[in-house]
């Protein structure tokens, strides 16, 4: 399967917390910059954090798997091997999750290892990997 790279844009409240979080923590490379946003690389994908001053605010959440999943959230599907180095990673920095990290649907369709967690400015995110990609869109 060959992506063409997405682009996000979000909000963050401090350029320095999301520089030591986004380029520090999670490790994503930076690209361009100014006094207002930061381009991160993010797995080959660009994010850009876009400084408002503000905190990121949560529409509510859904069930999924006996979790409160935060909406909005938004991830990578990453390399088993690499979801694990990172949720190690997060857990050394004190990172606080929402969900921990963990399997859902284990032995389902869909079967997946999945975290999620916020940045500084409560962004939540989603890290997730599959033993087996093919389960992505499984039914």
């Amino acid at each position: 399967m060959s992506l063409r790279p997405f682009h996000l844009a979000f909000p963050v409240q401090d350029l320095e917390e999301a520089r030591a979080f986004w380029g520090g923590t999670i490790g994503c490379p930076e690209g361009r910059s100014s006094s207002e946003w930061i381009d991160f690389d993010f797995y080959g994908h660009q994010i850009v954090a876009h400084c408002t001053g503000q905190s990121a605010g949560d529409a509510g959440n859904n069930h999924v798997d006996g979790h409160g999943v935060p909406v909005p959230h938004f991830g990578i599907v990453l390399a088993m091997d690499q979801w694990e180095a990172l949720a190690d990673r997060l857990k050394a920095a004190g990172t606080r999750f929402e969900i921990e990290p963990h399997i859902r649907f284990k032995g389902l369709a869909g079967e997946q290892a999945t975290m999620f967690f916020r940045d500084p400015s409560g962004n939540a995110i989603e890290m997730k990997a599959f033993a087996d990609l093919g389960q992505l869109f499984a039914r």
